[in-house]
């Protein structure tokens, strides 16, 4: 399991590196999933492109995820452990913005650290396939959300 996280923003992230890494690796293996995910931690500008041209939205958003596009023949990209010889599949990305996360805990009257781990889950969940276009789909997306947030927030 591996998680990449690149940040453009110049303020701290709302969390620390390591807590990203935990609540990726903790609902991945919830999941009973292996593979690497890259987190990016961006502004509300490259949020708002990001949404205009993959949603059609003219506004930003707190989170996006990308699952890794299938490599043909019905085969995820993979990624090659050279230490060790594995095959490691490629999941996805996830896009972050930090500003939307900020106001949002405010909104909601949670901690910026809460919401970011929220909203991280949430978008993990997204890249192994969960939805929540459905009232059925919401309420176990929804569900294993919170669940998980719970569990990482304890630790």
């Amino acid at each position: 399991m591996e998680c990449l996280i690149f940040s453009t923003i110049r303020k701290p992230l709302p969390v620390s590196r390591q807590h990203i890494i935990r609540a990726v690796e903790y609902t991945l293996k919830s999941e009973h999933k292996n593979g690497t995910i890259s987190v990016h931690v961006i502004g509300d500008k490259k949020m708002f492109d990001l949404n205009r041209v993959h949603r059609g939205k003219m506004k930003t958003t707190d989170v996006l995820s990308f699952p890794a596009q299938f490599a043909g023949a019905g085969e995820r990209k993979q990624k090659k452990d050279s230490w060790f010889g594995k095959q490691e599949q490629d999941l996805g990305d996830i896009f972050i913005s930090a500003a939307q996360i900020r106001r949002q805990a405010k909104v909601w009257e949670v901690s910026a650290s809460e919401e970011f781990t929220r909203m991280l889950v949430h978008g993990v969940l997204h890249i192994l396939g969960y939805d929540h276009m459905e009232d059925g789909e919401a309420k176990i997306m929804f569900g294993k959300q919170e669940r998980y947030l719970g569990a990482v927030l304890k630790k």
